[in-house]
């Protein structure tokens, strides 16, 4: 690659006076863009050296690889005169540019507070749509299996026993979690959540028809009578509550010192939060909840399949807007009263959107002729159909539009389809084709049909179209200059750089690793703090952040290891290293060190990517079956090439 013909050609598609900042990363360049609609996008998708753009946070990225990336940049900035800046540099310009959205940071806080929660709220979820396979009658018999099969009915209890927990004790958990996003204590959070959820009060599920019935316990207080009303199921409540108690914990903070502070201020906080809680915030909150529940509950009953119509056309265009991260506090809410409710519109309507935006990808994949397009397209089509879409949504279909009106219109006709059939989930789970797992037993075969309709409505006019408008859009290949060196390419295997859980590239929570631009590879979930070196070889790449190492193996692979994601903004702090460029290493030798409790604890996810940048080169690159790895362990197969496509050149 030539780097100053690489930063000519970006600097060309973005306008030299079109950037604002720019800083970079392990692999891509990270610039924050005067005006977006003078970027010439097409230069840029057309160019063999970039491997990918996309958007995000007020940054325009573009990916280029490591390795090659900081020169790239060197000569970017040598070219336009900017400063030099760090990845924090460009978060802060992005911000700074941006106008204080209320309502944006409002859904921050939904999701940072839910976000956490959303795995104990899915376990629970399918379990609960579990029991309801072994209980429910019609499903596949007359009678449920349970019934037919009464040795399972003890199993069958159980599993609702474990489904009921997440639910019935949400105040804990929400608790524990709203109170640490507010900055405070979130054991304290979690002790309130458990004062809402007393065995001693009326179940919170209850408490409407024990005050019907004029059987409602109170307690006197100073004669004043304050209900003994739980609140399990709630979610608004506990919000206000979890505010409250974080305020109140740092004004005691502020305001009491020394061994009086450690002392007094829990106690302080939470007897004055659990009065506000019984005697004002709860009932206002839990009535403002249930106003609200009784609103989409009768918003869904009143619109019917025509609302789900329009809701699901419009579905990924409010994820888009990020408008979408309120919805799990809205699911929450309507699975936790789902006697009263029979479930959620939400969930089958996201998944009939996930649905069609990953068949209008598929599509793509199968129109057009460009490997590079292809190679995108298969792994985010694939990834959406499962529920992740960002790669497919922003990847691939806003950029060309058409893939994503299709898409909106299958979902839309899939959603409507299911609303007049009354399709609603039982459960939290994944968004996807496989999302029948959360939905009401005897709805599973509707459901499943409108999965069809949606990936049918989605795919054939994308395709058609595509066909249509593509053309021959095959990859230019620049021929190889006369001084390349041939590269031999071996069979060799790569071993996991750190202990911990392996799973796929395409789990990971980034679309350029998830939709595999870099490479293929492996991602681990790291359970130990040690990073080694995977194979012998040459370290070729280091950063000043020591959260990313690039290595030439002795037998021709290029590996990428990337430490947590979006790591380089920590500019080093929990990260050591004991190598630097140009050194050789050999197969578990001690590159450096990452603190994974840190990270966790400053909310960084701490995954582990290692990535064949060169994978180009080999015929299979796959990563072996395993789950629990340890460092030094076999991960990921490297096939030798055809013997036609053994020698690559390099320039």
């Amino acid at each position: 690659m030539n780097h100053q013909e690489v930063a000519d050609r970006v600097l060309n598609a973005i306008g030299k006076n079109n950037i604002q900042a720019a800083a970079h990363c392990a692999t891509r360049l990270r610039l924050v863009i005067k005006d977006e609609s003078k970027i010439d996008q097409q230069a840029l998708d057309d160019d063999a050296d970039v491997k990918g753009t996309f958007e995000t946070n007020g940054q325009y990225q573009i990916i280029i690889g490591p390795g090659d990336v900081d020169k790239v940049y060197d000569a970017l900035i040598a070219k336009t005169g900017l400063k030099e800046a760090t990845p924090d540099d460009i978060k802060a310009v992005a911000a700074a540019g941006k106008k204080k959205n209320p309502l944006m940071d409002f859904l921050k806080v939904l999701s940072d507070i839910f976000i956490p929660i959303v795995p104990a709220l899915v376990a629970g979820g399918l379990l609960m749509a579990l029991n309801n396979v072994l209980t429910a009658e019609h499903l596949f018999m007359a009678k449920s299996v349970v019934e037919v099969y009464p040795g399972l009915k003890g199993i069958a209890e159980m599993i609702n026993a474990m489904a009921s927990a997440p639910f019935t004790f949400l105040p804990i958990l929400l608790g524990f979690s709203a109170t640490k996003r507010f900055g405070g204590n979130p054991y304290l959070g979690a002790t309130m959540g458990m004062i809402m959820v007393l065995p001693s009060l009326v179940n919170g599920y209850s408490v409407a028809t024990t005050m019907a019935a004029g059987k409602m316990v109170y307690w006197n207080v100073f004669g004043l009578h304050v209900a003994q009303a739980g609140y399990q199921g709630q979610v608004l409540p506990v919000l206000g509550v979890a505010f409250i108690l974080a305020t109140l914990e740092k004004f005691f903070h502020k305001h009491i010192k020394g061994a009086f502070d450690f002392t007094f201020t829990p106690m302080f906080a939470i007897v004055i939060t659990g009065f506000l809680t019984f005697t004002i915030v709860g009932p206002v909150l839990r009535t403002v909840s249930d106003v609200l529940t009784n609103g989409l509950v009768g918003l869904y009953n009143s619109t019917g399949w025509i609302g789900m119509g329009i809701f699901g056309l419009l579905y990924s265009a409010i994820v888009i807007t990020g408008l979408h991260q309120t919805f799990p506090a809205i699911e929450t809410q309507l699975l936790a009263n789902v006697a009263k409710t029979g479930g959620s519109f939400i969930f089958p309507v996201a998944s009939m959107a996930n649905i069609g935006q990953g068949a209008a990808t598929l599509a793509i994949f199968f129109a057009t002729k460009s490997q590079k397009q292809k190679a995108l397209t298969s792994s985010a089509g694939v990834s959406a159909l499962l529920g992740i879409t960002e790669p497919a949504i922003f990847g691939v279909n806003l950029k060309m539009k058409f893939p994503f009106v299709f898409a909106a219109i299958a979902s839309g006709i899939a959603s409507a389809f299911l609303g007049f059939f009354h399709v609603l989930s039982v459960a939290m789970g994944p968004a996807s084709v496989i999302g029948f797992i959360s939905i009401a037993a005897k709805s599973i075969p509707a459901f499943a049909l409108g999965g069809v309709i949606s990936f049918v409505v989605a795919f054939i006019p994308t395709f058609i179209y595509a066909k249509r408008t593509l053309g021959d859009d095959r990859d230019q290949v620049k021929s190889p200059a006369p001084t390349s060196t041939v590269i031999n390419v071996n069979d060799e295997i790569i071993s996991a750089p750190v202990t911990g859980t392996s799973e796929s590239l395409k789990q990971v929570n980034d679309q350029v690793f998830s939709a595999e631009i870099m490479g293929k590879g492996a991602a681990i979930v790291p359970s130990a703090d040690q990073v080694v070196a995977p194979a012998d070889g040459i370290i070729t790449v280091t950063y000043d952040s020591h959260h990313a190492y690039g290595i030439k193996t002795t037998a021709g692979a290029e590996i990428l290891i990337h430490l947590g994601l979006d790591t380089v903004n920590l500019n080093g702090e929990h990260f050591t290293t004991n190598v630097q460029k140009g050194d050789t290493v050999h197969q578990g030798d001690l590159l450096g060190t990452f603190d994974v409790a840190a990270l966790k604890a400053a909310n960084y996810d701490p995954t582990v990517m290692l990535v064949v940048t060169n994978t180009a080169n080999y015929a299979n690159v796959e990563r072996l079956k395993v789950t629990n790895v340890q460092a030094g362990e076999q991960l990921v197969a490297l096939t030798e090439p055809a013997a036609s496509s053994v020698a690559a050149t390099t320039v």
